[in-house]
């Protein structure tokens, strides 16, 4: 395809002041970068939770106005992993961080720097190259004084990043206007009303392992995989969707089902109420657990539940 191809596809969208590209949304597990994303766009399209380690993918959120088009990466929280699973979300992030224009840093101020702040700053230091990196500084309106944690305050205070917070919107349509003004000058590639690339079996996906994370504890949210077995819009309106839960070991399974069936009657109940909501429409859920042992571990499992290596995605201009 030639440049005049691409100068063709590209007009009505394109002007000299026009600004677009790609961030790549890193920090520690649970700094709040899926909720910081979700508030620039203005809708959920990344589930959110208090447990770290809740993205697992890249998920792509598009926000557009009429001066420029951001594409922000939400990446899994950059972290030491402990299994397959682990070093797949690791290698994500890090492959996002080589394509992005520009890297958002997002640091929890309501806690001091942790080790994990440490191992990012090197891992950026590593692979960022000439991108320049922006710090935010998220959870802005929990953060208080206390007597025994001066110092933090104290270096919270002195770091010149914008101060945010991306459950209450405070500073973050300002945080967004700088990004913008830093990326370079480009085309829109989505249409303006395009906030996702993922469909609905993944949302579906997501909206599930949600409700589990928020219901369950310790080991039995991150040795949950989600594999939508069915979807299907019926002529009646009603989504159908059938949904297969993986895990690990047979008490996770007893967990999940819980006493009399509890757990899981609450699970779908909540899964469906959310996924109503998003489509406007009667969803009827069926949840099944199955055991699959040590998929985490497993790079073929693995691959079979849609967790693949990352793949290099050049955009058409060449950028």
């Amino acid at each position: 395809m030639s440049n005049n191809d691409l100068d063709d596809i590209f007009q009505e969208d394109w002007s000299e002041d026009h600004r677009s590209g790609v961030i790549a949304v890193v920090g520690r597990p649970n700094v709040g970068k899926s909720t910081l994303i979700n508030r620039i766009l203005g809708q959920k399209i990344a589930i959110v939770t208090d447990k770290p380690q809740t993205t697992r993918k890249q998920q792509l959120g598009i926000y557009t106005e009429e001066k420029g088009q951001i594409l922000f990466i939400d990446t899994p929280g950059l972290h030491k992993p402990h299994h397959k699973l682990g070093e797949f979300m690791v290698e994500a992030a890090e492959h996002a961080i080589k394509d992005a224009d520009l890297i958002l840093w997002v640091l929890d101020a309501s806690m001091p720097l942790q080790e994990g702040d440490k191992h990012i700053a090197e891992t950026l230091e590593r692979l960022h190259g000439e991108n320049p990196v922006v710090l935010a500084l998220n959870k802005s309106d929990v953060v208080t004084p206390n007597l025994d944690d001066n110092a933090h305050l104290a270096l919270i205070n002195h770091i010149n990043a914008p101060h945010v917070s991306g459950l209450q919107g405070t500073g973050v349509p300002e945080l967004t206007q700088y990004l913008l003004e830093q990326l370079p000058h480009g085309p829109r590639y989505y249409p303006a009303d395009q906030v996702s690339e993922v469909n609905m079996r993944f949302i579906a996906a997501e909206v599930i392992r949600e409700k589990i994370i928020l219901n369950t504890e310790q080991e039995v949210p991150h040795a949950v995989a989600i594999e939508i077995d069915e979807y299907k819009e019926r002529a009646d309106g009603v989504v159908y969707i059938s949904a297969i839960i993986h895990v690990e070991r047979d008490s996770q399974k007893g967990i999940i089902i819980g006493k009399s069936g509890e757990m899981i009657k609450t699970l779908g109940s909540e899964a469906r109420a959310e996924l109503e909501s998003m489509l406007e429409t009667r969803v009827f859920l069926d949840l099944h657990v199955k055991l699959l042992k040590n998929w985490r571990s497993d790079p073929d499992l693995m691959k079979r539940l849609g967790y693949r290596q990352p793949r290099s995605e050049k955009r058409t201009d060449g950028r």
